[in-house]
């Protein structure tokens, strides 16, 4: 059977991939360390659980409209007017299979072939293979660590050609954990009004915050931003859901109705009591969601300590999300046992074999020199994980 074009294009995603590897490993008895999946280790709060299970009892199991009930619609709007400043009606909302599906919907909906995605580096690894899946060319814009791998207007508009049609924000980002301020979204904002392109903008992490940051939707900037602004959410992240898959659009509604038909011809509906888990979760008390963040903050600041305490190792300390990406350069050309490491591919490999810890490299995110660690795993775990990694690194000369 003769595969497409588009089937050989794609290859699978390098961070389950490692995921697997690392839980294959475990399953013959080795022990791994895994700083790879992005998962939060929290279970998911029982007032969402006991929702789910209520809705299951009573019957709730059969088809709902292909974009969402009316209902977890209207608690998306209340959402983003309380917390984002911003307005919504429920035909503004599209509910999808995850913020992943939300994101490849806004993608075929929006990107004809030959169209330009501005991509800024480090990206989310699915972003420029969903693009690509729907013929469009991203068009990836390096940033840097020193400019905390912020995407600057200046940048932005030397990118833009007659054939851009978006730019992504991921704010917070993963892989970096840097976070745009609203000054610096003002400017990014103000480029894509001039030159009328759309901004594709993931919030996803947009709770899991640290130190003060207040997020900041760039939606919010006002009605003109507003109409060519696209956010992407859900309740992966925040409410540690990721296997629930209920992720949400907000966006201008002839795209949310473009993007309902796409969605009826592939998944219908997101399932049935999964969205009730997901009206309690946006509805209910937010007291555990906190809780979490704490608590992600304390494991952000031993990893990030840990990270930045090894010689050769510096590292963007994050604002956001649950990931640190340190830059690793400085072990590239070094040998050990007759062998060169030569990038980032490379020193994971090496850290997995050596020191049983998995990382993804930073080549997978746009970012040669890097690796990107998730840190939703217990402190002991984490300290442990980056003494393995510094024995390893000390070895390499």
């Amino acid at each position: 059977m003769k595969l497409s074009k588009r089937a050989h294009m794609i290859k699978p995603s390098p961070t389950l991939a490692i995921t697997a590897k690392a839980s294959a490993m475990r399953a013959q008895g080795i022990d791994v360390i895994s700083f790879s999946a992005g998962e939060p280790d929290f279970d998911t709060p029982q007032h969402i659980k006991a929702a789910a299970i209520t809705a299951l009892q009573e019957g709730f199991t059969k088809y709902t409209p292909a974009g969402g009930i009316d209902e977890l619609k209207q608690a998306i709007c209340a959402k983003l007017q309380q917390d984002n400043n911003v307005q919504y009606q429920k035909e503004n909302i599209l509910v999808s299979c995850g913020g992943k599906h939300s994101f490849y919907n806004v993608i075929q909906a929006l990107i004809d072939e030959g169209d330009e995605v501005i991509i800024p580096a480090p990206y989310w690894v699915s972003y420029p293979p969903m693009v690509a899946l729907a013929d469009g060319r991203p068009v990836i814009v390096s940033t840097s660590e020193q400019e905390e791998f912020k995407l600057r207007p200046e940048t932005l508009t030397s990118a833009i050609t007659p054939k851009t049609k978006a730019v992504v924000i991921n704010s917070p980002s993963n892989p970096t954990g840097s976070a745009y301020t609203r000054t610096e979204l003002e400017g990014l904002a103000a480029v894509a009004l001039q030159h009328k392109i759309a901004i594709i903008s993931d919030e996803i992490y947009e709770k899991i915050v640290y130190d003060g940051y207040q997020h900041v939707s760039i939606a919010s900037l006002g009605d003109e931003i507003k109409t060519i602004t696209i956010i992407i959410n859900g309740v992966s992240k925040t409410y540690s859901m990721t296997g629930w898959r209920i992720g949400y659009t907000a966006g201008p509604q002839e795209l949310i109705a473009a993007m309902n038909r796409i969605q009826s011809q592939s998944t219908s509906n997101p399932t049935s009591f999964a969205q009730k888990g997901a009206l309690d979760a946006l509805q209910g008390s937010q007291q555990e969601v906190l809780e979490m963040v704490d608590e992600y903050q304390r494991r952000r600041d031993i990893m990030w300590e840990g990270l930045t305490s090894i010689k050769g190792v510096s590292c963007y300390k994050p604002q956001g999300a649950f990931y640190v990406f340190p830059n690793v350069a400085a072990f590239f050309g070094t040998e050990h046992k007759g062998g060169q490491i030569q990038d980032s591919a490379q020193l994971t490999a090496y850290l997995l074999e050596e020191a049983r810890v998995a990382a993804v490299p930073g080549v997978e995110f746009g970012a040669e020199g890097y690796l990107r660690l998730s840190y939703p795993i217990a402190p002991e775990t984490i300290k442990k994980g980056i003494q393995r990694i510094k024995e390893a690194l000390s070895k390499l000369n």
